[in-house]
């Protein structure tokens, strides 16, 4: 029987974690601006890093920087096999 909701426990404040973590987000979006494209490259390699860290299997990583007004912008998604990678990418990034 699959359960709409996560299953709470009141005293100790926790969640069912199969409820929360369901395999249906594996992306991990980063947007983020910085004053040189060389810090913006910089800061995508230290990211990609960061999954390669977290991967089982490759993850899928697509990126983009472009000029904007006043420095540089870097998009990336990466995409991980399940989940709980994508979760452990992004406390890593925190």
């Amino acid at each position: 029987m699959k359960q709409d909701q996560p299953i709470e426990c009141v005293g100790c404040n926790t969640f069912d974690v199969g409820t929360i973590i369901d395999n249906s987000d594996c992306t991990s979006h980063i947007e983020k601006y910085y004053p040189t494209q060389a810090e913006a490259e910089a800061a995508l390699a230290v990211y990609t890093q960061k999954a390669r860290n977290a991967e089982t299997d490759p993850c899928e990583i697509r990126s983009d920087i472009q000029a904007v007004e006043n420095g540089f912008r870097l998009t990336a998604d990466f995409t991980f096999s399940c989940q709980a990678e994508s979760l452990i990418f992004e406390l890593a990034t925190r």
